[in-house]
């Protein structure tokens, strides 16, 4: 059989049956595996390119360094500390400030479901204002602590119903709040009206008089300024319409007993009940609110209008003209 050459990569050994020519290394193959022709001998890679072995160098083991300050925390000689868990922390944080560090990522959050869970356990009756309001502001504030916030609003304005119903430049007036924040107030007090709004909606107005008082506090009683709104109501009682007639001042609010009546006959309603707010948070009537009254009531009656109430809300509470015999 007719033998060829070839290159052989690898470093040459003894029993391969390889042997040096010049510079390179060859060997017998058989022709198969030779080019055509008779190419002579092909070298291989010279000897200074064979495959050397790699001596790798390997430093110094990192030692732990003696426990000092009689804790458990090693050093080793690369400038890491050790931890009895064994995980490597960097050089100079104490277990005390990695603690600290995480109570002031957890603690707001844990604090929060404590809070929730105390909510859900009595549906937030044990809760006083400023806790109901922290829950409020979760949403807006999703990270920071909240109890100071809510506490300066209760402060600010007086109660958690105050807070919701105040407007939304003076809400933002308050340090910490934003427009964010204030717009969930906001709409926790437009939730708040359209409740109380329902409890009355389609029910008898007279028969479920605890109902119209609480919607009507509920709507005005916390207003910066006076409102005038009337109720109009069908020949059962149930409410028509509820439609607020004028705004005004700190103090006084303009009443107009043409539009009163014809919004009435524009109802077709047989009934009235009026109410207004008092800011200054007394719901005692003044003459000026008697006298307005029995004006509606002259001009109402021909028509066969009834007014069954006046109501004037405030914060301290509420007062009914029918109660207090000025009607």
């Amino acid at each position: 059989m007719a033998y060829g050459k070839e290159r052989v990569s690898e470093r040459p050994l003894a029993s391969s049956g390889l042997r040096k020519d010049g510079s390179a290394y060859t060997r017998d193959v058989p022709s198969a595996h030779a080019p055509m022709g008779d190419m002579g001998l092909l070298p291989l890679l010279p000897e200074a390119y064979a495959p050397q072995k790699l001596r790798v160098s390997r430093g110094p083991r990192a030692q732990p360094v003696p426990v000092r300050h009689g804790t458990s925390r090693q050093e080793t000689s690369d400038g890491s500390t050790l931890a009895p868990s064994g995980d490597v922390q960097p050089c100079g944080r104490s277990p005390d400030a990695a603690t600290a560090a995480k109570a002031r990522i957890e603690g707001p959050q844990g604090h929060r479901e404590r809070l929730r869970a105390r909510f859900t356990a009595s549906d937030g009756e044990a809760l006083p204002d400023y806790e109901l309001l922290e829950l409020m502001l979760f949403r807006a504030v999703p990270r920071r602590d909240t109890k100071p916030l809510a506490k300066r609003l209760i402060a600010r304005f007086g109660s958690l119903a105050e807070v919701i119903a105040a407007p939304t430049k003076s809400l933002c007036a308050v340090e910490g709040v934003g427009p964010a924040i204030a717009l969930d107030l906001k709409v926790a007090h437009a939730a708040a009206k359209r409740l109380a709004f329902g409890a009355i909606k389609e029910r008898e107005a007279l028969g479920s008089w605890q109902a119209v008082l609480t919607y009507c506090r509920t709507v005005m009683a916390f207003e910066p300024r006076e409102h005038f709104r009337v109720l109009y109501l069908d020949k059962r009682n149930h409410l028509l319409a509820d439609e607020l007639q004028q705004s005004g001042t700190v103090d006084h609010t303009p009443v107009y007993i043409r539009t009163v009546v014809h919004r009435a006959l524009d109802h077709a309603a047989t009934a009235l009940i009026l109410v207004h707010n008092h800011p200054s948070g007394d719901p005692t009537p003044s003459q000026a609110d008697v006298a307005m009254t029995r004006q509606i009531i002259e001009a109402a009656r021909p028509l066969g209008i009834s007014i069954h109430d006046h109501v004037i809300v405030g914060k301290d509470g509420h007062a009914s003209f029918k109660s207090l015999g000025l009607m």
